[in-house]
């Protein structure tokens, strides 16, 4: 199953319209032949996930039966039609799932590879939580450090959190240069791994989910470039991740 993200900001001019479409898009999509799933997310300001929340930019996660779905929707949808014609901005990428554990709204959004295979290449992260009302706190306090960490690691090439409803339920969506640098930012920073575990002791999920990509095929730009085609440029050697 094919999976795509796409991101839309919109200029002030057009932008109460574009919040409508958050709602008028819905039906849209779930008459959309071809796709499986879906989620229309608001997103937060910054590159890390925030209490505020930007009104000009939205963000779709979708499934596919096929390739062709995609190309269909992309092509004749009046949902990216509307895009083209409002967005100051546009954003697309597909993505081919490499792994993925947990579930979003009750569903496990694929079958990833049997054997994932090697990726040398930039890796996609979409996480998701449903976050116990009575941890809402704990987890809000303890984001602080690991956000800060990501806003500085060289190996994240762009990073946003989302959210379907405020506050309780959260996603993310990260870009990185590789798998060595995704994991020197998980297991090799005292910060993460401290929250990761705390979430798990603490049970501060109702529901997760864990997913890791292969990108391709983007077009378009997000923050005024293409990070898929930064994140095939290589980093500096001073910046380039060592597994510890």
């Amino acid at each position: 199953m094919l999976a795509s993200f796409h991101l839309v900001r919109y200029p002030r001019s057009t932008a109460p319209e574009g919040l409508s479409r958050m709602g008028l898009d819905r039906p849209l999509l779930r008459k959309t032949d071809g796709l499986e799933f879906w989620k229309l997310m608001g997103t937060g300001r910054g590159r890390t996930m925030t209490l505020s929340a930007d009104l000009r930019r939205w963000a779709l996660f979708a499934l596919w039966s096929d390739e062709q779905a995609l190309d269909r929707f992309l092509a004749e949808s009046p949902v990216p039609e509307r895009w083209e014609s409002l967005a100051a901005e546009r954003w697309h990428v597909r993505l081919d799932l490499l792994r993925a554990h947990g579930r979003w709204s009750g569903r496990a959004i694929g079958t990833a590879h049997a054997e994932p295979p090697t990726n040398d290449g930039p890796v996609a992260v979409l996480t998701s939580a449903t976050i116990r009302p009575r941890r809402l706190l704990a987890f809000y306090r303890a984001i602080d450090p690991p956000s800060r960490r990501l806003d500085q690691d060289a190996g994240v090439v762009a990073s946003l959190g989302m959210g379907e409803f405020p506050v309780a339920r959260q996603a993310t969506f990260s870009l990185w240069r590789s798998e060595a640098a995704l994991k020197e930012y998980a297991y090799g920073h005292g910060a993460h791994r401290d929250v990761v575990r705390r979430t798990r002791d603490e049970r501060w999920y109702s529901e997760e989910l864990f997913a890791r990509f292969r990108p391709y095929g983007s077009s378009g730009t997000w923050d005024g470039a293409d990070p898929l085609a930064a994140a095939l440029t290589p980093a500096p050697r001073s910046e380039q991740p060592s597994l510890r």
